[in-house]
């Protein structure tokens, strides 16, 4: 439906004034376009009082009428607002204001579908609400087609948007200060979530989430995500900026993440994830990953600066296996010293079905390149990679019952305790490889360059 001046609702009274008299012979009288005092003669902007009841008159008098809301600039405090099939509320440039008053919901929505909300800022004010109700300070499920566009989310004690079973475009938003995720998609029906910046959270930026491992098909791409802390501890389940969990076939690109206390974009049980493109900074341990029980994954061309580790690609004995790791540019890793176990320092580590071509490693304290760990290796190619500074530059595991890997035409330069060594989980044993081939015939390595 075209939005003009015939089928605008205005939220005040200032605007159901927008068409002067000197247009009005212009127009026929319509009964889908009433003044606004028809639909909320007592909502003011500014006004200091909880506006929620006429504020959900009008939205439900325009969502009857298949019309928008346009809301003027100000504040409106309210609580429990609800959306329905068909709202759309229109916002000022985000210079119009929701605040939460408190209760046990902010806004929801349930069976929304052609929900739109855009232009508008939300304002949680840090005030608790009920998780029954739902766990975001917007809160939506069973929706089909909602777009959510160009809207400000702030200072939730929750999560800032959290979807269940919905679909559509989440675009435009800044969501930010928020005490647990910055958006959060449960079973989705098909999401693009894309050219959002998030930022301050404290548990995670963006989660793509399932109830059960199966295909979500969701898009994340081209937003920006930051400053992600780890409040609620754990071993990775916080502290993401992307966390795809159980859900298959999402799409991670051009993404920009930087300063998350663990992962950049972390896939758990999440078959044929794609992570392409995205560029990682500041991340407290590794900054992409895949892992437990997957099936396929292609993490490529992806830039990272600053971690404790590049690229994992593990748990083949959780059923994690079948990756492509190409052409990513990783450097500047680091050892976390005061950590009694994981200390990581490695550019890029796989277990199962994996080539590992094309990538570039720079300043890495433990490994570039780790293939296996224990007896958990199988059918690994590590080709056409260059190694600069590090302490070993390749290590496959030295286990006998492990499987086979190739290693070939890599370029390994200044590896300070050799170029290809075994390691027996994490220590490296036995002579320099690229100069003292391996009898075992597990481990096949061949024209590489050690400088």
């Amino acid at each position: 439906m075209t939005i003009d001046r015939r089928s605008l609702i205005g939220a005040s009274l200032g605007l159901g004034a927008a068409v002067s008299a000197a247009h009005a012979s212009e127009r026929k009288p319509s009964p889908t376009a009433p003044n606004a005092s028809d639909f909320a003669p007592a909502l003011v902007p500014d006004d200091g009082r909880d506006q929620t009841e006429a504020l959900q008159a009008a939205v439900d008098s325009a969502a009857e009428k298949d019309i928008p809301l346009v809301l003027p600039p100000g504040r409106f405090i309210v609580s429990d607002l609800r959306l329905r099939r068909g709202s759309r509320v229109i916002g000022t440039a985000r210079t119009t204001t929701l605040v939460f008053s408190g209760g046990s919901a902010f806004v929801t929505g349930d069976k929304a579908d052609g929900l739109v909300l855009d232009g508008l800022t939300f304002d949680g004010a840090y005030k608790a609400f009920d998780s029954a109700r739902g766990d975001g300070l917007l809160t939506f499920s069973n929706s089909k087609n909602l777009h959510l566009h160009d809207l400000e989310i702030q200072n939730s004690s929750g999560n800032g948007v959290s979807l269940t079973e919905c679909g559509g475009r989440v675009e435009g938003l800044l969501i930010s200060h928020v005490l647990d995720a910055g958006f959060k998609s449960l079973d989705s029906l098909g999401l693009d979530v894309k050219d959002n910046t998030v930022t301050d959270c404290g548990n995670n930026g963006i989660l793509i989430w399932r109830s059960k491992q199966e295909e979500d098909g969701s898009v994340v791409a081209g937003n920006r995500i930051s400053k992600i802390r780890n409040a609620a501890g754990g071993t990775g389940e916080y502290g993401n900026g992307i966390n795809v969990f159980r859900a298959g076939s999402v799409l991670v690109s051009g993404n920009r993440i930087s300063d998350c206390a663990y992962t950049a974009v972390r896939g758990n049980a999440a078959s044929n994830i794609q992570i392409i493109g995205n560029s990682c900074e500041r991340l407290g341990e590794v900054a992409l990953y895949a892992e437990f029980g997957f099936q396929g994954a292609v993490i490529a061309n992806n830039l990272v600066d600053t971690a404790a580790s590049g690229i994992s690609v593990t748990n083949f004995n959780e059923g994690g296996r079948l990756a492509v790791v190409q052409g990513n540019l990783i450097r500047n890793l680091v050892r976390r010293e005061r950590e009694p176990e994981d200390k990581r320092g490695e550019g890029i580590a796989v277990e199962a079905d994996a080539v590992v071509s094309g990538n570039t490693i720079e300043n890495a304290p433990t490994v570039g390149i780790q293939i296996g760990w224990g007896k958990y290796m199988r059918d690994v190619a590590v080709t056409g990679n260059v190694v600069r500074d590090a302490r070993v530059g390749i290590s496959v595991t030295n286990a006998a019952d492990a499987g086979k890997c190739l290693i070939a035409n890599n370029l390994i330069s200044n590896a300070k305790d050799g170029a290809i060594r075994e390691m027996d989980r994490g220590v490296f044993q036995g002579p320099d490889l690229a100069r003292e081939p391996s009898a075992s015939d597990r481990i096949h390595v061949m024209a590489n360059v050690a400088v």
